[in-house]
């Protein structure tokens, strides 16, 4: 049996190591002509971790990463909310969280992938199934190949499901964030410690992604669709904008070259009934993308990619997309949901102190059992 991955974005990437370590015969199709340095910074769970381990690529991933072992949310001036060290969550699973840009893991998970195994400038553009026969499917470039199954790995503006399931839409959140990377060395005090702050309806947050480099975000609320009409003048706009947050993010904006600076709405996918149709499934963001909120936009990807390559390998003369499916959506779903309803509060109007007094006071032993229930792998 063939597997035709689209997108070679992280969850296209694991699906083809995951694979390959189990000896299946797969091919995966990117648009882009090459893989450039795109994006900011992500974490890497503790879920997405031990996926990663079993994938051989866990240490490479640390080494050029930053672990954090510690997370802090707090008010505007670092006051804390909730602050929680990761020791237990390090003892159990062996891993604590990974900061490191989006760039560098993509780098390392296509080095381990077999350079006849991926096709680059192959953008999709449909399928065709014949009675009885393989799928087709074509590329922009007028090539074509055949495959058993097809998955679909191309991101939250999946033209797979596009096709699939052309009914299916995102949702925006009313929220923009910048992104950006700048070139600067925290103190011990924040090297290994991840950061977000609730202002009046804005927020920030930060991790340094290696010794010398930082990851920042900027959350605030905006229609949809807006755009920086002067990329120079963005930091700008942003001092002005986080005006008495703690000096750590002037400092960091400050730090950031214009050029390393993106923009883009914080949207999600209204839920899917169904990620699959006959031997068609999409996984990842094309499947369930979610707001960044909980930080496991990624992780959820290569959890997909463990699960099904494990069901694929296990039964390997069925179509495991329903069984797929069945284990991973109660799952995926509560996060979608979870992230949302986190993203809505943290910009409140109204009511902020009642949500403080209330992250102030939620006790460690529950958000010990959420993050043991997060981050298991079975």
């Amino acid at each position: 049996m063939t597997y035709t991955i689209i997108g070679a974005g992280i969850g296209g990437l694991t699906t083809a190591l995951a694979l390959e370590k189990k000896g299946v015969d797969y091919k995966i199709f990117e648009k882009a002509p090459e893989l450039n340095e795109v994006g900011a910074g992500i974490w890497l769970a503790p879920n997405a971790l031990q996926v990663l381990e079993t994938l051989g690529i866990s240490d490479e991933i640390q080494s050029n990463g930053n672990n954090i072992n510690r997370i802090t949310l707090g008010k505007s001036d670092l006051t804390p909310l909730s602050d929680n060290l990761q020791d237990d969550i390090q003892r159990k699973f062996g891993h604590s969280t990974v900061a490191i840009h989006r760039a560098t893991l993509q780098k390392i998970l296509f080095a381990h992938i077999p350079a006849a195994k991926i096709a680059l400038g192959k953008a999709f553009i449909g399928y065709e199934k014949p009675a009885g026969k393989k799928l087709t499917v074509k590329f922009s470039d007028g090539t074509t190949c055949e495959t058993d199954y097809l998955i679909g790995a191309d991101g939250i503006h999946s033209q797979v499901r596009a096709q699939l399931f052309p009914t299916s839409k995102t949702r925006y959140s009313g929220q923009t964030c910048w992104r950006g990377i700048a070139e600067y060395k925290l103190t011990d005090d924040f090297q290994h410690r991840g950061l977000e702050l609730w202002g009046d309806q804005i927020r920030f947050g930060i991790s340094a992604v290696d010794v010398n480099r930082v990851y920042w975000f900027a959350v605030a609320l905006a229609k949809a669709n807006q755009r920086d009409d002067d990329q120079s003048l963005v930091k700008d706009k942003l001092s002005t904008l986080f005006t008495g947050f703690h000096p750590i993010v002037k400092q960091l904006l400050s730090a950031t070259k214009p050029t390393k600076i993106i923009r883009s709405d914080i949207s999600d996918l209204h839920p899917l009934q169904n990620w699959f149709k006959d031997n068609i499934c999409l996984i990842g963001d094309a499947a369930h993308a979610t707001t960044p909120n909980m930080g496991q936009g990624g992780a959820q990807a290569i959890e997909d990619a463990y699960y099904l390559s494990h069901l694929i390998a296990q039964h390997p003369n069925e179509n495991v997309f329903p069984r797929f499916q069945q284990k991973r959506q109660k799952k995926v779903n509560t996060i979608v949901r979870q992230s949302w309803t986190t993203g809505k509060m943290a910009h409140w109007k109204y009511g902020r102190w009642w949500r403080d007094l209330l992250l102030k006071n939620i006790p460690k032993s529950i958000l010990q059992k959420k993050m043991v229930e997060l981050y298991q792998i079975d």
